[in-house]
Order: C-alpha cells, then sequence, then structure tokens
C-alpha cells in the first residue's frame, strides 16, 4: 500500500490528499512533527533529502514534491485521469502548476508565516529556532524565513506574496472568462487541484476577499472547488477547530497590513 509522509496542515500534502481523494486510492499515512524538526532526522532525510513533505513510498520507492507526486499518481492509476488527454491541454495545465511551484506557494508560505506560524516559532526555545534555520538548506529560503520572522508583514517578501498573489488571481479571471467552470477546459484537472489549497489557506487566514471581492468568476470557481467532496475530505475535515480559529486570528490579526500594501502594490506595480 502507498505510505504518504505529511504534516499538519500542510498546504503541498493537500493537493496530494485531493489527488488521492479523487482517485479513490487508498493509502496509509505517516504524520511528520516540523516543529519538533523530525523533517531532518536522519531516517527521513533519506527519503527526501530537502527535510520537507509531503513524500510518497510506493513499493519502498520514494517520490518527492507534491506537484510530480500527483501527476505519479495520475499516470500510476488512471482511472478518473486528473490530467486532460490531448498535449496542449496538459500543457495549460502545468502552467498552472509551475505557478504554484515558482510563486504562488512561496508567497502563500510567506504570508501564512508572517500571520500565523513566526508566532509558533517564537515559542521555541532559541535552540529549537536555530535549528530550523540551520537546516533550510537553501540560502534564499532561509532569508525568507528569517524575514517574516523578524518583519512580519512588513517583510519585502510579504510585498512580494501579494503581488504574486495579484498576478495569479487575474490570470485565474481571465481562464474563466470563456464560461469554464474549471481553469483548463470543462473537467477538474490537477490545474485546479494544484491551486486549491493555497486558495483555502487565504479563505482560513480571512485574507482571500482582499483579492477576489471585485472577481466574481473567480469566486464562482472557488465556491465550486471548495464545496467538492475532495476538498472537505482533504483540507476542512483534517483541521482541528484550534487550527481554524488560529488560523483566522492570526490572519484577521495582519488583514488591514495586507491590504494596504496590495493597495501599494497596485499603485506602483504594472500587472
Amino acid at each position: 500500500m502507498l505510505k504518504l509522509y505529511t504534516a499538519r496542515n500542510s498546504i503541498c500534502t493537500q493537493k496530494v490528499f485531493i489527488t488521492l481523494d479523487e482517485k479513490s486510492i487508498p493509502y496509509e499515512m505517516q504524520n511528520v512533527n516540523l516543529f519538533t524538526n523530525e523533517q531532518y532526522s536522519p531516517e527521513y532525510l533519506k527519503l527526501n533529502p530537502k527535510g520537507v513533505v509531503p513524500t510518497l513510498v510506493d513499493d519502498g520507492k520514494a517520490v518527492v514534491e507534491s506537484t510530480l507526486i500527483c501527476e505519479y499518481l495520475d499516470e500510476t492509476y488512471p482511472q478518473k485521469p486528473l490530467m486532460p488527454p490531448d498535449p496542449f491541454s496538459r500543457t495549460r495545465m502545468r502552467l498552472w502548476s509551475k505557478l504554484i511551484d515558482e510563486q504562488i506557494f512561496e508567497a502563500t508560505r510567506e504570508i501564512s508565516f508572517s500571520a500565523h506560524f513566526r508566532y509558533k516559532m517564537q515559542g521555541m526555545t532559541e535552540e529549537q529556532r536555530q535549528v530550523r534555520f540551520a537546516n533550510v538548506g537553501d540560502p534564499e529560503r532561509r532569508a525568507r524565513f528569517l524575514s517574516t520572522y523578524e518583519l512580519g508583514a512588513d517583510s519585502p517578501y510579504v510585498f512580494q506574496a501579494i503581488g504574486h498573489f495579484e498576478k495569479a488571481f487575474k490570470s485565474m479571471d481571465a481562464a474563466l472568462a470563456d464560461g469554464s467552470q474549471w481553469l483548463v477546459g470543462k473537467s477538474y484537472t490537477l490545474g485546479d487541484i494544484n491551486m486549491v489549497p493555497y486558495v483555502a489557506r487565504l479563505d482560513y487566514l480571512n485574507l482571500l476577499d482582499i483579492w477576489i471581492s471585485g472577481r466574481p468568476r473567480v469566486q464562482d470557481w472557488w465556491m465550486r472547488a471548495k464545496l467538492r467532496a475532495s476538498t472537505v475530505e482533504a483540507i476542512d475535515k483534517r483541521l482541528t477547530q484550534e487550527e481554524i480559529d488560529e488560523m483566522k486570528t492570526y490572519g484577521t490579526a495582519i488583514r488591514d497590513a495586507i491590504a494596504q500594501r496590495r493597495e501599494d502594490y497596485l499603485a506602483t506595480a504594472k500587472i
């Protein structure tokens, strides 16, 4: 049976959960506690040298990177395909995956971190924090962690994240302008699945409407996506009420700052 290594409230793993649920694939789950640095244990690093989640193990073979895991699952279990049948549409689908991997993943991380997780790190011991920063590995990623930890919503990386989301929602609005229900044609695909957890995180943080209040097509897409059984199972039902309350509380605390920084972005950027 498949074994999926995950963590509490991991956005990247949520899109794997959605894919597994959409395709009705059985699996076992192993939790990795990121706040006690279990992801840096020698045993886990053998599976995933980056020390991140998720990791999928299939018959002893480790598959890493959530986008690749979702495509692996779709190709390995062809029932109810989640990739379009023709090459051009698959390319369009992968453009959404590329957007997530290159921009929206980091954007969501910076906003989430500034709103919520930095407060959890403030509750760690100095030794635990230093281990967390030291094991990041990539200097650019470490700089992002340090900046959002020290500056919160005032971090320049958060400003960059706001811009990335602005462009992403503008692209979504354009993709839905022909009347399609989903981002790539008439069918729900990995393009939608890859986007769902990141939009959901903004929603839980009470920040989503800052970007989509004037975009009814994106609002309608989100209502369709959030009510799918796979979204409910993969995200809503896996969160505790405490986690939901925390995200709303900490997101609301930076809401005015995020809204103002978006206005600053719109006033200066060409999008």
